[in-house]
């Protein structure tokens, strides 16, 4: 068996990932090349839990004039339609899954406890993190910072659609330049969009490493876990 140099991470998709090249709803080629991966981080004894947005749903209250908590309470249930498609499809592939929710929904998941997620990955299962923190004006971002330092996570796989943290934009300047590491502190006074500024913060104050990835090849997710070189790494001065 390999030996991965993480044993407990925290993987955030967002929920655009998840609707591949048409940008809405779901893809199930790209969810199964996602659950394949997390699959094999689980099988070498890897404890993963997910945090999954739903921008693929919901894109909060562009362009509608909406009550800033009521749209987050709907981007909030966008979650949990992306949280049961990547449990179903984990559970085809023989991995015990639970959905835990940060606003109560018994009938179709757990709520969240923190002792009771820690003992679902100790046992081998695969935990969704769903609804975000279960409060608005947080993103799902920050849900990822909390949840991630709430169970002792060693990392946070941030998956994205490029390959790291650049100085600028690659999608509009072809010389950006891509830093293999860097501090939390020049990720927020750089604006650089990694996370949002909350979320950055929380991992700083917790010291809480964020490997950021590009998901264009869903490989990366094992990769990262067994160490490899993939994307940027943020953290403290002293870990760069």
């Amino acid at each position: 068996m390999s030996n991965p140099k993480y044993k407990r991470v925290v993987l955030k998709i967002s929920g655009e990932a998840l609707a591949g090249k048409t940008g809405f709803g779901l893809d199930e080629e790209v969810i199964s090349k996602i659950t394949d991966q997390i699959k094999r981080c689980i099988d070498i004894g890897v404890n993963v839990a997910i945090v999954v947005g739903g921008g693929n749903f919901w894109r909060g209250r562009s362009g509608v004039h909406m009550d800033r908590t009521r749209a987050d309470h709907m981007g909030m249930l966008a979650t949990v339609i992306n949280s049961l498609a990547l449990q179903d499809a984990l559970e085809h592939r023989g991995i015990e899954t639970r959905v835990q929710t940060g606003i109560e929904m018994r009938a179709i998941a757990e709520p969240y406890i923190r002792n009771k997620a820690v003992r679902h990955l100790k046992k081998g299962r695969a935990v969704i993190f769903a609804c975000g923190t279960g409060n608005p004006f947080f993103s799902t971002d920050t849900a990822a910072a909390l949840r991630a330092a709430e169970i002792d996570a060693e990392l946070i796989l941030l998956a994205k659609k490029v390959d790291g943290v650049y100085d600028s934009d690659p999608h509009v300047n072809s010389d950006a330049v891509r830093f293999d590491a860097i501090n939390y502190l020049d990720v927020l006074n750089k604006g650089l969009g990694v996370m949002d500024s909350t979320a950055t913060s929380l991992c700083m104050d917790n010291k809480m490493p964020i490997l950021v990835f590009g998901l264009n090849n869903p490989e990366n997710i094992y990769k990262a876990v067994m160490g490899e070189d993939v994307g940027t790494m943020v953290s403290s001065p002293d870990s760069e």
